[in-house]
């Protein structure tokens, strides 16, 4: 096979999109994509995300040597290198594409690749460190880690996993820790006011929420100018009268974990000085710790109690989310902020180490072992029983993950007691509950070991006479 730029089957591989990309619907999600910024796809193939991008009113061009080869290759505020080292079969060049796209990257490169688990879906022979297609196309397979570490090494900067094959490399390490920040507790939206009523409303708000009083620098220009009258303690002092004082404890004791959450996960990409972080993470450490040298020195006691096997039980056991079963802690995405904090970090030192997927409903955390699975139950709020469709999952001793999918399976597991897997309070839990309720009194529980797949259960409901209608339990018109 010819060594030379862009070989000449490459563009085999590029397909035509109805949609954005995976990688390009993550960066839009993560906010690394926003209006204003300038976008350059480089390697862009067809086009698809060129155009579906444009359409949202992005300023966004793209270059490929084959498809589009009168692109302009310039500066851009963000660079999408999309599934493009995978094609190129040479070593040398690929590490040139890469880093002629870190060049363009005014913000951030966004780089993806396909990965090792995929290597089913390709046929072909081994060629080089990859595989020669049999439509003479090459890929490079990587495994998740084994990306964001190759590009961290070409770039020279700490980069993150966004997703399983999604790496952000920041040009700004101000960014960069925004972005995790971000992640770990996601900015709240202020309230729109529009007189000082409604302004001070909005302050109480965040208040309640952050358990602080937000800082000048904090708040959104329009509220600055309708409360811009008031001294500073006028406005605390109004706040506070307003403000449900439960609710600011609440507020206080969650920003703080979510401050050592910060710090602990930050230290695996080596911590800088107080002055590097983000400003809100600045301004919870002065309002809730003696200093940011003590709030480190208790984010680093907390990773030290990730290696303790009987604290990481007992914190699974006492959680007030998710299902605690022999081997692992079951907890729904919407309930994962509810969990202990050394539990929530544990699931972070996966996501660090294999990127959390895009598409997941429950996080199983094993306390036998260190590993971390993201499940995928698309219908989770809408099937009583929902299906279990793909599983990505990583082991924290080897860092090795793997990915199952069972779209094409036709005995899929399921799962039952929605409501174990949610925090008590969640609006949901009564309905969960009261057909489970109806369940276990049906019968259909007495053989646990015959009901974890569609096939299984199926046949449960028939020998106990009952069918479902929505989160409705009720008995087969032959059966009655």
């Amino acid at each position: 096979m010819t060594q030379q730029l862009w070989g000449s089957q490459r563009h085999h591989t590029a397909i035509g999109r109805a949609r954005l990309s995976l990688p390009a619907r993550r960066a839009l999600g993560d906010l690394q994509l926003r209006p204003g910024m300038a976008v350059l796809d480089y390697g862009c193939g067809r086009g698809g995300d060129v155009r579906a991008l444009q359409h949202l009113g992005l300023d966004v061009t793209g270059w490929d040597p084959v498809h589009f080869p009168e692109g302009q290759r310039r500066p851009a505020d963000v660079v999408l290198l999309t599934y493009v080292l995978n094609v190129i079969e040479d070593p040398t060049e690929r590490r040139r594409t890469l880093l002629r796209a870190w060049e363009l990257a005014g913000s951030v490169l966004v780089v993806s690749a396909r990965l090792r688990w995929e290597r089913n879906q390709i046929k072909g022979i081994e060629y080089g460190d990859g595989i020669l297609t049999q439509r003479r196309t090459f890929q490079h397979l990587y495994a998740a880690g084994e990306l964001r570490d190759y590009v961290e090494e070409a770039t020279g900067v700490r980069c993150l996993s966004a997703a399983p094959g999604i790496v952000y490399a920041f040009k700004d390490d101000s960014a960069r820790l925004s972005y995790l920040a971000r992640q770990i507790a996601p900015d709240g939206e202020w309230l729109a006011s529009e007189d000082t009523a409604s302004a001070i409303s909005a302050v109480v708000a965040h208040l309640e929420q952050r358990g602080r009083m937000p800082q000048l620098e904090e708040m959104p220009q329009p509220i600055i100018s309708l409360l811009g009258h008031l001294r500073p303690a006028e406005l605390k002092r109004l706040a506070e009268q307003e403000a449900d004082p439960v609710k600011v404890e609440r507020g206080a004791e969650r920003a703080a974990l979510d401050t050592l959450l910060f710090l602990a996960v930050e230290l695996f990409h080596g911590r800088g000085p107080a002055s590097s972080l983000p400003l809100p993470v600045q301004l919870d450490i002065r309002a809730f710790f003696p200093s940011y040298t003590e709030a480190c020195k208790r984010a680093d006691r907390l990773l030290f109690k990730l290696r303790d096997d009987a604290y990481v039980r007992r914190a699974m056991n006492g959680s007030i989310a998710g299902k605690f079963t022999a081997t692992a802690l079951y907890v729904h995405r919407r309930a994962l902020h509810r969990i202990p904090t050394v539990l929530r970090l544990y699931e972070q030192c996966a996501s660090i180490a294999a990127g959390r997927p895009g598409e997941w409903s429950v996080v199983k955390l094993r306390h036998q072992g260190r590993g971390v699975s993201w499940l995928d139950y698309p219908e989770f709020d809408t099937d009583p029983h929902p299906r279990l469709a793909a599983s990505y999952a990583v082991d924290l001793r080897t860092l090795k993950s793997s990915f199952t999918s069972y779209a094409d399976s036709v005995n899929r597991p399921l799962l039952h007691r929605k409501h174990e897997f949610l925090a008590e309070d969640d609006p949901d839990v009564p309905k969960y509950r009261r057909l489970t309720e109806a369940e276990v009194r049906a019968g259909l529980y007495e053989s646990p070991h015959l009901i974890g797949t569609e096939e299984g259960w199926e046949r449960e409901l028939a020998r106990c006479g009952r069918e479902l209608r929505g989160h409705r339990l009720v008995r087969r018109p032959d059966c009655t």
